[in-house]
């Protein structure tokens, strides 16, 4: 009795470490990014100061034209020459060579842009995902390579800036070129804007979940850190290149990547 008392118990224990286990672990292609907080950059009266953050997954890496070509080819609508002007404007794909053909201009491993937030969207829900959402990419890209709070790290600071202080190349780098940050997360810096799922609070009434209009002024990220810091020229530049967007537009600098919740 007493044996099949132990079996049943390290046989319970063993499950137990199994569940726990498989709970830690991620996706692939993904990272798991713990519970956190999120300081937005500007409050409304009685915004809170401290959003909190639950764990996710977030994509290493931006989704890619390869990634990209592999949705187009099983969703015909969203081919460039099939999309509606109301999910995406006219320079939808501007760079691919044609629907099925992203060409010499948009290598398979860059990261895809000309793609409007209705697209991202969809692709994230056709890989079982979803965009991440402000507050997640914000906290996720706060990291600096060696410390989760990356407002504390000097040389990540500038990095950030002088990305910020940087136009734009006409030709991007291949994902995955620089370091991960402390998360294990590559190109939330350097690289492109990102989409992300919900609107501007600051801006607009409702929220992606309430609002079923197309018109909207969605947020996109850019880089995250010391939001709240008047002297952030960064958080600025977020600040202003969010307010501008909506839901159809194409940008060539305007990129996404997945989230997934645990």
């Amino acid at each position: 009795m007493l044996k099949i008392s132990h079996r049943i118990y390290f046989t319970s224990l063993l499950v137990s470490v199994t569940v726990a286990c498989a709970a830690d672990r991620s996706p692939t292609g993904m990272a798991r990014i713990p519970d956190g907080v999120y300081r937005p950059f500007f409050l409304a009266q009685n915004d809170l100061k401290e959003v909190p953050v639950k764990a996710f997954c977030l994509d290493i890496l931006p989704v890619t034209n390869g990634d990209f070509l592999e949705f187009v080819r099983a969703n015909p609508r969203w081919r460039r020459s099939q999309v509606k002007r109301i999910f995406a404007e006219e320079p939808y794909l501007k760079n691919w060579a044609g629907d099925l053909d992203p060409g010499t201009n948009a290598p398979a491993n860059v990261p895809v842009t000309h793609v409007s937030w209705f697209a991202a969207k969809t692709y994230a829900q056709w890989k079982g995902k979803r965009l991440p959402t402000v507050a997640e990419w914000e906290y996720a890209a706060a990291a600096s390579p060696t410390r989760a709070d990356g407002e504390n790290d000097a040389g990540f600071k500038r990095q950030v800036l002088e990305w910020y202080s940087t136009p734009a190349t006409p030709k991007l780098s291949a994902v995955g070129s620089g370091r991960t940050n402390f998360w294990g997360v590559h190109d939330l810096h350097g690289l492109v804007w990102e989409w992300v799922a919900d609107f501007n609070n600051a801006l607009v009434t409702g929220d992606a979940r309430g609002d079923n209009g197309l018109d909207r002024q969605l947020f996109c990220g850019g880089g995250s850190q010391g939001a709240r810091d008047v002297q952030d020229y960064p958080a600025f530049m977020r600040y202003g290149f969010r307010s501008s967007l909506k839901a159809n537009y194409c940008v060539h600098n305007l990129g996404f990547r997945c989230a997934k919740d645990l």
